[in-house]
């Protein structure tokens, strides 16, 4: 399914929201581990489970070639500020669902980029009939939280003690889903 590039402006600042290309794989592999240091709320430590330009370039052919699987980049005047994802399920019995995944620069949070990926993403699931949505959160990241339930996920269960963070103490990992409605 073609996804159309989409531009935005936010108080003054513009970006597009597109389909992830072969030559995003040298920005997307720094982009990754610039902003897995700059938080939490994601499942890596910055520069754990790396992935170089060419795995990049290899999730990117995939990501295209799969009819089950969406890249997303946002891009600023040139520069990628952050990416989400859907990947698919290759079993017939999951065929129906993806998992999503999205992360923004830390400087560029509350412009909408994350929320402008996620209604991309959802309004690719529901035109490509994807029957459910999934993701986990980080019981911290409460306004993630908020924004997935107001764009249809419910809690489907948590993963106690699930996560270590750097100041030595455990935390939950939320199950969210969003079924698409069917008619």
């Amino acid at each position: 399914m073609e996804i159309t590039e989409i531009q935005y402006n936010v108080n003054g600042v513009n970006y597009i929201i597109r389909k992830a290309v072969d030559s995003d794989a040298e920005q997307l592999s720094m982009l990754r581990v610039t902003i897995d240091g700059e938080t939490e709320y994601l499942d890596r430590e910055k520069g754990e489970a790396y992935i170089d330009v060419p795995a990049f370039r290899e999730i990117i052919r995939r990501d295209t070639e799969k009819s089950n699987n969406l890249f997303l980049v946002a891009e600023m005047q040139g520069e990628l500020v952050g990416f989400a994802r859907c990947q698919g399920y290759d079993l017939h019995r999951f065929s129906y669902k993806v998992e999503f995944g999205v992360c923004v620069l830390k400087r560029y949070w509350r412009i909408g980029i994350g929320t402008n990926l996620l209604e991309g993403a959802i309004q690719w699931a529901d035109r490509n009939e994807i029957r459910k949505i999934t993701l986990t959160v980080v019981e911290t990241n409460e306004k993630a939280i908020a924004l997935y339930r107001k764009y249809g996920f419910e809690i489907e269960g948590v993963l106690r003690e699930d996560r270590l963070h750097s100041d030595g103490k455990y935390y939950n990992t939320i199950v969210m889903g969003r079924l698409r409605r069917m008619n």
